[in-house]
């Protein structure tokens, strides 16, 4: 009704401009604002109608990355992107398409508990089934978001900030064995870059000064080298920056300990898995014993990962990796379960750029973001850029712009994607 309402109006004031009555430029400014309108007007059948026909995948990145394409009877496709634990998992997307065929996608949260319990003895705790479905869910809100006209934000509930601000991580190569003035170059070039915040690895497997490499204890020559390397990048880049510090999750709780208490002077943002994952009272005791902020979550899985961590005052804050971690829905409820205890939400984040902008509508859906991961190779490997159909800058000045587009507002090109697809490995077949 509204249409012709608006079609009947438009030739009235044709009409009347016609006559003399009204100016031209009036009935031009109507005329614009009706297409204007059409536009925003979905030209799909009624979101009722929508059904999945087809889920396919694809790989980039030596298998690193999952790229889920949902294609609908209507003509929309939506996208996801999962990483880490997702090699040789062709055959798991597969087996999920079958049993999305024939669907509504505009149950983002009803589909996802469907295969998560659907699979409860089939690996649905952690792990590959758990990324995978990750891209699924995220590809389905894509979906939704785009047959309403709407971007992903909104359906999360609305947004707390129009930016997401990123940390450069610098990703100096352990094999490498960089020095402390390698540390304070990179901090340098990427604090000109406009980043606020950056981050460096310490745990160095070739390390000449580590014992062998099956021992997790750091010794004095190797805690050294990893103090003398922070203290460089504080000095190089003052106080008014943040410095973050991985190590892995390489080292016992005595080395945990220690390098949480050695890096106290240098006022980190944090030191993230300074131990493994698996253990929250190791992460427990040190997290209460220094004042170092200590920051874990990129190897939990679903909400139920993250409970006993912030129960028991095992973290300080929490980076969950939002492309293996549950999909975007989980993402929010993690996140806001970390707020009932005041602890700041700082995602990890190594996928595309599809990836990127996906976990930036989760950040702004939330009271307690804090920052989000951002790789320096990102901001120079042509990749990044040709296998996305996006229109603007990824990031500036370390932030990146949330998208106000239907669905996640960034959409995967097809043909330069096969450019960088790994041999033997499918294309969305």
């Amino acid at each position: 009704m509204a249409n012709k309402h608006n079609r009947r109006s438009f030739f009235s004031k044709a009409a009347l401009a016609g006559a003399g009555l009204i100016g031209a430029s009036s009935l031009a400014s109507y005329a614009d604002g009706l297409v204007a309108a059409k536009e925003r007007t979905s030209h799909a059948s009624a979101p009722s109608d929508l059904k999945i026909t087809n889920v396919t995948c694809a790989f980039v990145k030596e298998g690193h990355d999952l790229l889920v394409k949902i294609e609908t009877n209507q003509g929309l496709v939506g996208w996801g992107n999962a990483v880490d634990a997702v090699n040789g998992s062709y055959y798991m997307v597969r087996n999920m398409g079958n049993r999305l065929k024939g669907q509504s996608p505009l149950n983002p949260n009803r589909i996802q508990e469907d295969l998560r319990k659907g699979a409860f003895f089939g690996g649905a705790q952690s792990g590959v089934y758990v990324s995978v479905m990750t891209a699924v869910e995220a590809a389905l809100w894509d979906l939704t978001g785009k047959a309403l006209g709407v971007p992903v934000y909104q359906l999360l509930g609305g947004k707390f900030r129009d930016k997401i601000r990123v940390y450069c991580d610098t990703v100096i190569k352990s094999n490498g064995n960089p020095t402390p003035d390698d540390y304070a170059r990179a901090a340098k070039d990427a604090v000109k870059k406009g980043y606020t915040a950056v981050k460096f690895d310490i745990d160095h497997a070739n390390d000449p000064n580590k014992y062998d490499k099956y021992n997790w204890t750091a010794g004095p020559a190797e805690l050294d080298r990893m103090y003398n390397s922070i203290a460089a990048v504080r000095q190089a880049v003052g106080p008014k920056i943040d410095v973050c510090v991985d190590m892995h999750g390489r080292y016992d709780a005595t080395t945990g300990h220690r390098v949480a208490k050695l890096m106290e002077p240098l006022n980190l943002m944090w030191l993230e898995e300074p131990v493994p994952a698996d253990n929250v009272d190791v992460y427990k005791r040190i997290t209460q014993e220094t004042s170092t902020p200590i920051c874990n979550g990129e190897n939990l899985y679903l909400g139920y990962g993250f409970t006993r961590l912030l129960a028991d005052g095992g973290t300080d804050i929490i980076m969950p990796d939002l492309q293996k971690a549950g999909g975007l829905g989980e993402a929010q409820r993690i996140a806001n379960l970390a707020n009932l205890y005041y602890v700041p939400f700082s995602p990890h984040m190594v996928a595309t750029f599809l990836g990127a902008m996906a976990s930036c509508h989760v950040c702004a859906s939330v009271p307690n973001f804090q920052i989000m991961e951002w790789q320096t190779y990102m901001d120079t490997d042509p990749m990044f850029k040709e296998i996305v159909i996006y229109d603007k800058p990824q990031v500036e000045k370390g932030f990146i712009t949330l998208s106000d587009k239907p669905g996640i507002g960034v959409d995967i090109n097809e043909k330069a994607l096969k450019k960088y697809t790994p041999q033997g490995m499918p294309v969305f077949a």
